[in-house]
């Protein structure tokens, strides 16, 4: 047990058993929520939840990163092209190329980032 009690984060909800993504982060009104599950050398799992309207400006990361909307939809543009997206669909966002998040609706999306 003592090697599970140093790998958690600040999130212990699923470390060890089942939990549902969705569940674990809420929406706040005019807010983009995000709670880090894992933080490791070799990359994260970060959870957000986006309410109508919110958006995180384009940006890039020298890392790829895959995106898994876990509830509502959402908009991923990468390099200046829009893909729309709903629960149960990933879209991978390669390492530094220009990419953003709108929230049209509300939606919640797990970022997977991998450092290497």
């Amino acid at each position: 047990m003592e090697k599970m009690d140093k790998q958690k984060s600040h999130l212990d909800a699923c470390f060890g058993k089942a939990a549902t993504l969705e569940k674990l982060i809420d929406y706040a009104a005019d807010s983009v929520v995000s709670k880090t599950l894992l933080d490791k050398p070799a990359g994260t799992l970060t959870l957000f939840a986006f309410d109508e309207g919110q958006r995180l400006s384009e940006h890039t990361a020298p890392f790829d990163a895959v995106v898994q909307v876990v509830d509502g939809e959402g908009i991923i543009t990468i390099d200046g092209s829009n893909h729309t997206v709903q629960a149960g669909q990933i879209v991978i966002m390669p390492a530094n190329i220009p990419h953003a998040v709108t929230a049209e609706k509300k939606f919640k999306m797990l970022l997977t980032m991998i450092r290497s």
